[in-house]
This record gives structure tokens, sequence and C-alpha cells, in this order.
């Protein structure tokens, strides 16, 4: 890996929804240009959307970046991206693909080649993903690997993620401070990671505000902060106000 980047300073995956809002794209684009200009490298996957603006924010950088593909090299995918692709390579970048040639791109490839991606990647962004998405089988499988992950909070894969140790990305900067948490012993479809999901750092919610945004009932939101207060992940705050612990932040 280290040979094969050569003179990039460290290699990062910017992933995210192919139906992300305007803002999400945009910011996908600036981070990938931010970075590619200081000599990252930017892995993506080649998708309508957050991947493509990570690619050509890359390309703006007059930086390196690679899109691994769901299909095989000669079966660009989707094929509107097939000048984009171009660029890529005549940039110095590569086009990679687990597959073999003439390959098709079919639902399960895209489950390998996001392994492919948190494997060639330092780091992984995920810029918006909602539950489900493919992008944070990206994000998990470079947990697995030891990776660092980052996510951009405001969608609500990526607030799960962050309340599984996930660090914070809102801007460039946040890269080079930023050290993802060990995950935390909470099961992501718990109610728990439901309500540390919504709480924040910085503004307090009360617990009716905290059932309504996780989707929780009064009481069972209201066991879940308990038990996040005594994980001193939640902090009480006087007239029943909570606020997200930063002892997550403080591991990094």
């Amino acid at each position: 890996m280290r040979g094969i980047l050569r003179d990039c300073e460290r290699s990062v995956a910017i992933v995210g929804s192919r139906a992300a809002r305007v803002e999400s794209v945009g910011l996908a684009y600036e981070l990938a240009k931010a970075w590619a200009a200081r000599g990252d490298l930017i892995v993506s996957g080649g998708a309508i959307g957050v991947d493509a603006a990570a690619h050509r924010g890359a390309l703006e950088g007059n930086g390196t970046t690679w899109a691994v593909l769901g299909s095989g090299v000669d079966v660009p995918y989707p094929s509107r991206h097939a000048s984009l692709y171009d660029q890529i390579v005549a940039q110095g970048g590569a086009i990679l693909s687990p597959f073999e040639l003439g390959a098709p791109p079919i639902a399960h490839h895209f489950v390998q080649r996001n392994r492919v991606i948190a494997a060639l990647a330092d780091a992984v962004v995920v810029v918006a993903a909602e539950t489900g998405s493919g992008s944070l089988h990206t994000a998990r499988f470079a947990m697995d690997l030891g990776r660092r992950v980052l996510a951009v909070p405001g969608t609500r894969g990526a607030d799960q993620l962050i309340a599984m140790g996930a660090a914070v990305c809102e801007r460039a900067e946040d890269l080079d401070v930023a050290r993802s948490a060990p995950p935390v012993a909470i099961d992501a479809g718990s109610d728990e990671a439901a309500v540390l999901a919504v709480l924040d750092v910085r503004v307090g919610r009360s617990t009716d505000e905290i059932a309504l945004a996780s989707g929780l009932s009064a009481s069972r939101a209201g066991a879940a902060l308990f038990e996040l207060d005594l994980r001193g992940l939640a902090i009480a705050l006087p007239g029943r106000i909570y606020v997200r612990s930063t002892v997550l932040a403080e591991a990094c």
C-alpha cells in the first residue's frame, strides 16, 4: 500500500448517499479538494452524488483520486461517469475493481467494492448516509480493519456512526485533530443508540424532545437516557435537560 501511494500523504475515502442533499454534495467536494491539494489520495466508489463530488473535488485540487467500481473496469458505471473516469486517469489516478473484465454492476458486487474502499483507506469519511446505506457498510468494514472513521452529522446513518464512536467531521481540519474512539458497547439498533444519535454536546433537549426525535416512547427514551447517564455518555442538566457527553471526543 505504501509503495503504491508513494508521494501521497495518506489515503482518505469519502463516501455517502447517491441521493444526498446539495449541501452534502458540496461539502464532499470541498473536503476532497482541500485534502487532495495538500497531497492526500482521495478514494471513493464512482457513484453519483457524494462519490462523484469527491472525485471531482480531488481533481479540482490538482490531486490524485481512485475510483473503485462495482463492475469490471471496462464497464464504467454509471455510464454517465465515463468522462469523469477518463479525467481521473489522465490526472494520474486510477480506476480499480475487484472484478474481472466485463463484470456487470450487480447489487452484491457493491458490498465487495465497499470492502475494497475501506481496505485502501487510512481514514473513511461518511458525508451523508441514511440507515441501510452502503456507506455504512464501508464504515463498518473500516472499523473492523482498525481504520479511522469520521462522519458528518445530520443524517440518520451518519449520526448512528457517531454514536458508535466515529469522530465528527464538519471541515477539512477535523481530519487532523479527530481520532475515532473505539466503538462503544452499544447495539446499533438499541434504544440507547437511537437516543445517543440525537443528543447534542452543545444544545440540551428535554426527555420529550429526545423521545420525539428518536422515535421512541417517553418511557423508553427515559430508560435509555438513564443507562447512557450511568455510562457517562449523556449528562443530565437541571430541569431534566440532557446533552451528549464529550467522553467519546476526549478518548480521541
